[in-house]
C-alpha cells in the first residue's frame, strides 16, 4: 500500500551474495566486487586482467565449495540476516525500510525506485551503509553508489548519510552485550578479527597525506586523518568495547582476516589462529566486528576454517561469537542513528 504521507525513508546496505552456489553465478558476483576500483585500485585494464584473468576463474570454484557450506534454505545467510535486521528495523518505526546490497541484488537503485513508488510523498531518504568502520572498499564505495544512482535518476527527494559508527554508544553498548555471555567461559584470549584492507589503502584516504601508517603510534595521535582511516577506527572500536567489559591488555588481541596479497593490515588472522596454541592460548573466543551481519567471512572463514588451523594447531576450545545480526540492542542503536 502507498503512504500518503510518510516524508522519510530508511535505506541500509550491506555487501551483497552471489544469486546462488553455482559456480557461474560466483563468477558473476566476484567478477563486480573485484572489478570496483574501490576494492581492487588499479587502472581498469589491469584489473581486468588480473580480475577477469586470473582470480575469478580460480576463486570461483573454491568460492562456490564455501557458499556451500553455509548456504541455508532460504539462501545466503548475509542476505537473510539483513532481510531480518530490515523487518525487525520496521517494527519499531513508522518510516518504511528497504535494504540493498552493494554488489548483487537488490540493488541501490532498485531499493530507491521502490521506496518512492511506495511512498511518492518521500522529501528524504536515510542511507545507513552496515560498516561500523570507514574504509575505501566498503563504507565508501557504498556511499559513492548511492551517489551515482541518485545523481543518474534526478531524484526529487534528498539523500543523507549515517557515518561511521565505530565509537557510537548504541553501537558500542550492543557490541558488549553481544560478548558478554561469553566471558563467563573459560578463555585465555578473545581476538577481535577485523576484515583486512591493504595499507595503501589507508594511505590513500589519509586526508593529510602525511599521516596513516607513518609511525607505529600514528592511530593513538590525534589527526584528522582518523576520520579516513580503518586502522585507527578499529583500535578505537576495541579498546572502548573491551573497556566496557573490563577486559585486562593482556586478554584480548587484534587480527585482520580475508587477505588477497601483499601489504595488508598485519597481523593476520589465519596466521595468529597458528601461532596462538604455542604461546600458551589454548581456549579462544573469537568475533569479526567489523562486519554486523553473519556472512561467508564469518561463518566459513572463521567458524569452519579458522577453527580447524586453530584446534590442528594445539587449541582446545574455540567459540565464535556471532554478529549483532538482530541483537535488539543493535535494533535500538540503528533507530537512533537514523533518527538524529
Amino acid at each position: 500500500m502507498m503512504a500518503a504521507n510518510i516524508k522519510k525513508g530508511i535505506l541500509l546496505i550491506n555487501l551483497g551474495s552471489p544469486q546462488s552456489t553455482e559456480v557461474r553465478d560466483l563468477r558473476k558476483y566476484l567478477d563486480e566486487f573485484l572489478m570496483d576500483e574501490r576494492v581492487i585500485d588499479k587502472s581498469w585494464l589491469m584489473r581486468a586482467l588480473l580480475v577477469k584473468g586470473i582470480i575469478v576463474p580460480f576463486r570461483a570454484p573454491k568460492s562456490a565449495e564455501a557458499y556451500k557450506k553455509i548456504w541455508t534454505s532460504d539462501g545466503s545467510p548475509l542476505i537473510v540476516y539483513t532481510q531480518k535486521l530490515r523487518r525487525a528495523l520496521q517494527e519499531e518505526i513508522e518510516e518504511p525500510v528497504e535494504i540493498a546490497m552493494r554488489y548483487g541484488n537488490p540493488s541501490a537503485e532498485y531499493a530507491l525506485n521502490k521506496l518512492l513508488k511506495e511512498n511518492p510523498s518521500i522529501e528524504e531518504v536515510i542511507v545507513m551503509p552496515l560498516y561500523p568502520h570507514y574504509a575505501m572498499s566498503s563504507y565508501e564505495t557504498a556511499v559513492e553508489d548511492v551517489k551515482s544512482v541518485y545523481k543518474k535518476n534526478k531524484y526529487s527527494f534528498k539523500i543523507s548519510f549515517v557515518p561511521p559508527f565505530y565509537k557510537s554508544p548504541g553501537y558500542l553498548e550492543a557490541l558488549a552485550e553481544n560478548i558478554k555471555p561469553y566471558l563467563n567461559q573459560t578463555y585465555d584470549q578473545i581476538l577481535f578479527s577485523y576484515h583486512g584492507v591493504p595499507g595503501r589503502h589507508i594511505r590513500k584516504s589519509d586526508v593529510t597525506g602525511c599521516h596513516c601508517l607513518q609511525t607505529e603510534n600514528c592511530c593513538e595521535t590525534d589527526s584528522p586523518a582518523h576520520a579516513h582511516c580503518y586502522r585507527h577506527q578499529v583500535r578505537t572500536t576495541t579498546r572502548l568495547v573491551t573497556e566496557i567489559l573490563n577486559i585486562p591488555d593482556n586478554k584480548y588481541g587484534i587480527s585482520f582476516q580475508s587477505r588477497l596479497g601483499n601489504g595488508w593490515l598485519t597481523p593476520f588472522t589465519d596466521i595468529r589462529l597458528e601461532e596462538m596454541p604455542k604461546e600458551g592460548i589454548k581456549n579462544l573466543l573469537i568475533l569479526c566486528p567489523a562486519f554486523v551481519s553473519d556472512c561467508l567471512e564469518t561463518l566459513e572463514e572463521i567458524a569452519i576454517r579458522g577453527k580447524e588451523t586453530f584446534l590442528q594447531a594445539g587449541g582446545e576450545s574455540f567459540t565464535m561469537i556471532p554478529c549483532l545480526n538482530t541483537n535488539p540492542l543493535w535494533i535500538k542503536a540503528i533507530e537512533g542513528y537514523v533518527r538524529n
